[in-house]
């Protein structure tokens, strides 16, 4: 259980300490979820967004796409092999396809997550979470960042 403050204990905090901190924790347990099948998370954006539009997606492209999202310096290339060479994703013309396995894999780790985004969400109100996302959207939008949802 959390203690309860005042209004005016918790509006003196800093949000870059306490936005800092619940992004380790909730990036923190969707990598620990995600490795239990040896995923990082450059995997688990790959299988989904190939999952997304089978044949579609180049390499080149889906780099432009997820590169925004690293903050680790990732090879994607060698993510990509990685997930060629388990047989969970094919490459034919250059376009990527999940295999049977790949989707099977993929839904094992959304089920991992669903399961971290529980825990994540409880004690807590649907209209808070949703008041919570428009007020850091709209702080990121202040300081020159972009404030709309990812597509």
């Amino acid at each position: 259980m959390i203690k309860e403050y005042s209004a005016e204990e918790l509006a003196a905090q800093p949000i870059g300490a306490w936005s800092s901190e619940a992004s380790r924790r909730v990036v923190g347990a969707l990598r620990a979820a995600l490795a239990v099948e040896d995923l990082t998370q450059p995997h688990w954006w790959t299988l989904n967004h190939v999952a997304g539009k089978p044949g579609e997606w180049t390499r080149q492209a889906l780099v432009e796409r997820l590169a925004r999202y690293d903050d680790l310096g990732i090879d994607f290339d060698e993510v990509f092999d990685d997930l060629l060479a388990r047989g969970w994703m094919t490459e034919r013309d250059g376009r990527l396809t999940l295999t049977e396995a790949g989707e099977a894999g993929r839904a094992r780790a959304r089920e991992r997550n669903a399961r971290v985004h529980e825990r994540m969400h409880e004690g807590v109100d649907t209209a808070d979470f949703v008041t919570t996302i428009n007020v850091l959207r709209r702080m990121v939008a202040n300081l020159g960042g972009d404030g709309n949802l990812p597509d």
